[in-house]
């Protein structure tokens, strides 16, 4: 009996943790057409699971989803590199739910384009 309630156990936590992974890394929620916006960085997270700023761009303040702190370390943008005030440009994907959030493929700040996927 323990040994089959264990079994229920494991297969349901690997069923949830399998669900939230696909839920959190799926990319069909955004468009297929590549976007670029230039403004200025007004807030900016460099934690996991990824990073994101805000972006101030002439007609309005997009969310932008970055990619995860330690593949933005191995490519070069740094978290000083996001500082409030900063200016950069951004090449994404538009959200089809939310009309402010774009997804990162690429930024350029400082002088330094990095490929984020």
């Amino acid at each position: 009996m323990n040994r089959t309630r264990g079994l229920f156990w494991a297969a349901a936590c690997t069923v949830a943790f399998a669900g939230t992974a696909l839920a959190h890394h799926g990319w069909t929620g955004y468009t297929e057409e590549l976007q670029k916006l230039s403004g200025t960085i007004e807030q900016s997270s460099y934690a996991n699971p990824h990073g994101s700023l805000q972006l101030k761009t002439a007609d309005k303040t997009w969310e932008v989803v970055l990619a995860p702190p330690s593949r933005m370390t191995n490519r070069g943008l740094t978290e000083a590199m996001l500082k409030v005030g900063t200016t950069a440009t951004v090449e994404g994907y538009r959200s089809k739910s939310d009309e402010k959030e774009l997804r990162a493929e690429r930024i350029s700040v400082a002088g330094k384009t990095v490929e984020l996927r």
